[in-house]
């Protein structure tokens, strides 16, 4: 079986401060380096032999990657990093606190743009202070100005199928660190998990989840590494 390890960031400093990240390059807090460290000592344990990294173009994923291949003994290993791993674009929630945000438009209605499939928040107004058009990483992309779930799996599974599916099915172990929302849309995929389900599915920051896949893809197993911090598992397909 061939093993594919997701690896949520560890804590970034609007993890922090409870508010919406999205696209915005939050770096790592002195707890999310301890994290990345951590589960590059929980994976570098396994009986694995990863030989694959792949990563978004957000430095707080990359250097949760770095620091856990660090660990590993493994910064040897070929990285690719690609904008279609990004988190999920909060629109114009980004940069918002998240308790304050419920207060004036409501818990529900915060929740249904957090964690229902296919219902994004508020676009982000072109120009405002969380424009990502001058960033020189994403020149020539169409930055989108909000993004469901939905449109996150829209992006994240053509990379899957393209990019990374190939060096899985290779029977070659692979890292991705990557987001909370994308590695949800991943999981949904992988998992087969319902729309109406993928609300309860919840990756926690520095817990990597180890997914055995056969040689069609399918998972056969799942486990987070660090058990006393697991949230709930997706169903086997």
């Amino acid at each position: 079986m061939t093993k594919l390890a997701l690896i949520r960031h560890g804590q970034s400093a609007w993890n922090l401060e409870n508010r919406f990240t999205g696209w915005w390059d939050a770096d790592l807090t002195q707890q999310g380096e301890a994290e990345a460290r951590a589960s590059g000592q929980m994976l570098g344990a396994l009986d694995a032999d990863f030989r694959a990294g792949f990563t978004s173009v957000q430095t707080r994923a990359i250097r949760t990657l770095w620091l856990a291949l660090t660990e590993m003994k493994r910064v040897w290993l070929p990285i690719e990093k690609d904008w279609h791993l990004n988190e999920r674009h909060y629109g114009g929630l980004t940069g918002l606190d998240k308790a304050e945000t419920a207060a004036k438009h409501g818990e529900e209605q915060v929740n249904i743009w957090r964690r229902s499939y296919d219902v994004p928040p508020p676009p982000l107004e072109r120009g405002s202070t969380y424009d990502l058009a001058s960033d020189p990483r994403y020149r020539g992309i169409d930055i989108p100005d909000t993004e469901s779930l939905k449109t996150t799996l829209d992006r994240v599974l053509p990379y899957w199928e393209g990019r990374i599916a190939p060096v899985v099915s290779a029977g070659t172990d692979t890292l991705i660190a990557a987001h909370g929302n994308s590695l949800r849309a991943l999981v949904k995929h992988l998992f087969e998990v319902p729309d109406d389900a993928i609300t309860g599915v919840e990756i926690p920051t520095g817990n990597p989840l180890l997914i055995e896949l056969d040689a069609k893809l399918k998972p056969v197993s799942v486990r987070y590494l660090d058990a006393a911090r697991a949230q709930k598992l997706p169903a086997l397909p």
